[in-house]
């Protein structure tokens, strides 16, 4: 039940919740509060005094307008609203104040700090700061720390917000940042000199106010205003998060998250903020023709016309890979059909049910994970496939929600229940009013009997079911239909000539033609016999479809290297080329075809609601449950060539094969 409640500010009045704090009341009034420490999504500290309002009748003192409620607030002598004030002389005063104070051992170093242009320091002092200091005292200076590749730290310009610490210990569940001593001696400092070990640590990056916390691939290669922005969506993992790729010229210099309540909220994880650099290397540029065993470059007219006459008259079977937009699948599958092959998407084997999509979607979207009571993931291990997922589901956990985990025993970076490592572990539960199955509990021989189980003991307590994918490019490939019965097998079997639509992470037998299409000189390119480069995520525009069933755009920041082309631009030339020429001449008559057979896919960025129905009960074998992401830095080609992501990969198995050390 909602506590409305009158108040005035600056002269307005307006009516909020009572539950709401001051900042967040002068925002719905239009009226910005300057902030250091403050931030929506993280617990209140109330450290920065940068939000100081008045509050007339109240104390003669300014309040912190992040830690007061509106119910706090009394009303005047008659019952008026109360009054707050956002720009009187007393708040005026109190902001410089408090600005002097942060800047009294701040470096002047804006021309060189990496967050120049970008600086909340450095907007608030423009508009409260005073062009000297009383303080004539020599500035303190402070250790940097060492939290790994990812984060680089100029500790000296840290004004003790905290962001950083709370978002880590609250949001990525990791307790390694803390403030240590008193005073001046106070400082922001990692446990025992520890590097960070979490997926989503890029984001204290964005969190951190000053110049403390900085980008350390990206430092010093750009400034905010060189750069091209480009909101798009981000294809590392199935979330589909909203992201925004800055570019310079025809590079991608950095990733950054966008708000989307629904889906990412505004965190994203490491390997979707620094993948960027494997976007530069190994790309495939110009195609090629294996000869006598041995690759040689080729040019398009040569090539297109090679793959023609290899697939003309034989048998044609289509592998789609992870990554692939909607569009290019659907464009191979009328190729491939109209010569009477077969298309598959789940190059990984999970038993999803074509034509079902409350089997391989689920009803559940991402924002029911908060509203459930009892959570049960079966076969997943959320933090390595999702960590912004993961996140997601921590929060519910600090509201009050029981997780439970059936499957390979990890850490989720909270506390829950781990009901057993097998399929009689899943026969055995009940009252889950929200499951969610991972990739792990489907790419076995049993998985159609897993999901059925799962499904009935989701529609037993009343409640909805969630699958969570690892490809971002698979709903949106099944949504267009592109399976065979019998999955890939079935769809390769006998097959003279494969065309593979970026799919790096199968093995193709020896005897079949191969025509590989992809942007990465990966596993697919090392067996092909013709290689077509196409574009990669960032470099066309593009359908994905989210974990959720959530049809998003992916929009192209920059052109594809040399003589690469848009994925679906390739097979629309290749189909002339197969005198069997697709009816359409661009991308956007290529979408129409494509929505009047899918209509939902019209809906970007809304999530359709999927009739339910269950799968006919099966026996389930006795094995237990494998995750299906081993390694969360190098899962895509995109991320295997990325030396970033090698990096970070080594180091997260090194902190696995070592022995913990007491602290004591």
């Amino acid at each position: 039940m909602s506590d409305l409640r009158k108040i005035i500010i600056d002269g307005n009045e307006v009516e909020v919740d009572g539950a709401m704090t001051l900042i967040q009341a002068c925002e719905e009034a239009g009226t910005e509060i300057p902030r250091f420490c403050y931030h929506e999504r993280l617990t209140i500290a109330g450290n920065c005094r940068m939000c100081l309002v008045e509050v007339v009748g109240g104390p003669p003192k300014p309040a912190a307008s992040c830690a007061m409620q509106v119910r706090d607030l009394r009303p005047g002598p008659e019952g008026q609203p109360p009054v707050v004030k956002t720009n009187s002389p007393m708040v005026k005063k109190a902001r410089e104040g408090v600005m002097e104070f942060l800047l009294i051992n701040h470096p002047l170093d804006c021309p060189i700090c990496d967050q120049g242009g970008e600086c909340d320091l450095q907007d608030q002092a423009m508009a409260y700061g005073v062009d000297f200091s009383r303080f004539r005292e020599p500035k303190r200076a402070t250790d940097d720390l060492d939290l790994g590749p990812l984060v680089e730290t100029h500790m000296t310009r840290c004004i003790s917000c905290t962001r950083c610490v709370r978002f880590t210990s609250e949001v990525a569940g990791i307790t390694q940042m803390g403030q240590t001593g008193r005073g001046e001696d106070a400082e922001i400092t990692s446990y025992l000199g520890e590097t960070l070990d979490s997926n989503l640590q890029g984001n204290i990056i964005d969190l951190c106010p000053v110049g403390a916390l900085v980008s350390k691939p990206y430092a010093f290669t750009a400034r905010p205003w060189e750069l091209t922005k480009t909101e798009s969506i981000d294809v590392m993992d199935a979330l589909g998060s909203s992201i925004r790729v800055d570019t310079k010229g025809r590079e991608v210099m950095r990733m950054l998250p966008r708000n989307h309540d629904g889906v990412n909220e505004e965190w994203i994880s490491d390997k979707t903020r620094f993948v960027w650099d494997g976007l530069r290397r190994q790309r495939l540029d110009r195609p090629y023709i294996r000869e006598n065993g041995k690759l040689r470059a080729s040019n398009w007219g040569e090539a297109l016309g090679a793959a023609a006459t290899a697939m003309k008259g034989k048998k044609v079977a289509g592998l789609i890979g992870d990554l692939v937009p909607v569009e290019a699948a659907f464009a191979l599958k009328q190729i491939v059909e109209g010569m009477g092959g077969n298309v598959e998407c789940r190059t990984d084997k999970a038993k999803l049910p074509a034509g079902n999509r409350s089997g391989y979607v689920g009803n559940a979207t991402i924002e029911d994970i908060e509203a459930a009571q009892n959570i049960l993931i079966v076969g997943s291990d959320p933090k390595t496939e999702a960590p912004v997922l993961n996140a997601r589901i921590r929060k519910a956990w600090t509201q009050g929600t029981n997780v439970s985990l059936i499957g390979q025993a990890v850490d989720l970076t909270f506390e829950h229940t781990h009901l057993g490592t097998d399929r009689a572990a899943l026969a055995d539960a009940s009252g889950f009013d929200l499951v969610i199955v991972g990739q792990g509990a489907l790419q076995e021989a049993d998985g159609e009997a897993v999901l059925a189980t799962a499904m009935a003991l989701a529609e037993k307590a009343g409640g909805k079911m969630l699958v969570l994918h690892t490809a971002a490019g698979r709903v949106g490939a099944m949504d267009a239909g592109c399976t065979t019965e019998g999955g890939v097998e079935a769809a390769t079997k006998d097959a003279e000539v494969i065309y593979n639509l970026g799919s790096d992470e199968v093995d193709i037998d020896a005897g079949a033609f191969v025509i590989y299409q992809g942007s990465h000189g990966d596993r697919g390119a090392h067996r092909a016999d013709i290689i077509l480069p196409g574009a990669a995520y960032t470099e066309e525009q593009g359908l994905f479809v989210n974990t959720e069933g959530r049809p998003q755009l992916a929009m192209r920041a920059g052109f594809a290297p040399g003589e690469a082309k848009e994925n679906w631009a390739i097979l629309r030339a290749l189909s002339a080329e197969l005198d069997a020429k697709l009816p359409y001449d661009s991308l956007a008559a290529l979408r129409t075809a494509l929505v009047s057979e899918v209509p939902h896919l019209a809906e970007i960025d809304e999530v359709p609601q999927n009739a339910w129905q269950p799968l006919p009960a099966k026996a389930m074998g006795k094995a237990d449950f494998r995750n299906a992401v081993s390694d969360f830095y190098l899962s895509n080609p995109i991320a295997r060539a990325s030396e970033l992501m090698a990096e970070l990969s080594a180091g997260a198995k090194a902190r696995r094969q070592a022995d913990k050390i007491a602290a004591e």
